[in-house]
């Protein structure tokens, strides 16, 4: 045939947004390209740290999270403006989510700002292992899908340790933690052992040695074991690295963490690297649903673990109306990885 062949183009899922501060802090997003009648997932790392270049800047700056949220609401806003059909939110950290009960007389913005979000007409929230099943419960129509990393995580652990290996013990850091952890203890069929934590209230932790914790006590063995121990975040991480100094002086061999969020807020980095050049744990498995820049990346003791296809195939399956089922709950997927071995 002398037709010419016919070139193929993938489509352009981006919509370009052209973002603007103005010197008295105020922001605005403007949407450079129709969206009227299309469903629109806006992707959104509200807890990225590390600096943003925004039109009126003359350089690029950090932004706290409330520059973010302001910056989230705008495009929100902008969308809908815009006659699109609906709005999901997808963002792998869901601000505030540490402050969802009440202990004194205290706000209560994990469920402030998804309120704030559904009033705005937003459809759904996709996160990852958000810090309380709870704040899902304070919306009206809001859906929220709660993503776990679990078999993404236990595929890099898969590389370090032997699942057969009958000194393998589960942690759990603390009693938050526990049905975390009870998971990865049932799908490896492992003991489940638990780290105790009296805590003084009346002081806030600061960083990562100087923590509120009093005492730590352990309910089971660590003895020569290899310890692997899941949370959802690291903040400053002063909670997990008093938790692996204890079992290690309780005997364990070896310390595997997992963590959903790594932040490593302040000076954290520094002080898990001198932890790891101590001995005190082997590895850390996080995840890129926080961004952070090669100077953590290139960390020995640190393992990016990918887990963009994991919010692909959730936005996919929205889009096309499958059932989620099979993502958020992966016990399936988790016991082929674990009868593999």
């Amino acid at each position: 045939s002398t037709k010419p062949a016919r070139t193929y183009h993938a489509p352009n899922f981006e919509v370009p947004v052209r973002y603007t501060k103005f010197a008295n802090g105020e922001v605005k997003a403007e949407l450079l390209q129709s969206v009227r009648g299309l469903r629109v997932f806006i992707i959104y790392d509200v807890a990225n740290e590390y600096p943003v270049s925004l039109a009126g800047q003359e350089e690029g700056q950090p932004l706290t999270i409330n520059d973010h949220l302001l910056i989230l609401f705008a495009t929100v806003n902008a969308v809908l403006v815009a006659g699109a059909e609906s709005v999901q939110l997808v963002l792998p950290t869901y601000p505030y989510s540490r402050q969802h009960k009440k202990s004194t007389r205290e706000a209560l913005m994990a469920s402030w700002f998804g309120r704030i979000c559904e009033f705005m007409g937003v459809e759904r929230i996709i996160t990852l292992d958000i810090h309380s099943r709870e704040i899902e419960n304070s919306f009206n129509t809001l859906r929220l899908e709660n993503l776990h990393a679990s078999y993404q995580i236990l595929i890099q652990l898969k590389r370090l340790v032997d699942f057969n290996n009958p000194n393998l013990v589960v942690v759990s850091p603390d009693t938050g933690a526990i049905l975390r952890n009870k998971f990865y203890a049932e799908a490896l069929h492992k003991p489940l052992a638990l780290l105790y934590k009296e805590r003084d209230y009346s002081k806030v932790s600061k960083n990562a040695s100087d923590s509120n914790i009093k005492v730590i006590k352990l309910l089971g063995d660590v003895k020569g074991k290899t310890v692997f121990m899941s949370d959802d975040m690291i903040g400053t991480g002063g909670t997990l690295l008093n938790a692996m100094k204890e079992i290690r002086s309780l005997g364990a061999e070896r310390i595997i963490c997992a963590i959903s969020l790594p932040f490593f807020n302040g000076r954290s980095i520094d002080e898990f690297d001198e932890a790891y050049r101590n001995g005190v744990f082997h590895r850390i498995i996080g995840t890129n649903a926080v961004y952070h820049n090669e100077r953590l990346l290139q960390k020995e003791w640190f393992i990016n673990t990918d887990v963009t296809d994991l919010f692909a195939r959730i936005i996919s399956r929205l889009h096309h109306g499958r059932s989620l089922s099979p993502l958020l709950d992966n016990r399936k997927f988790i016991q082929k990885l674990i009868d593999e071995q």
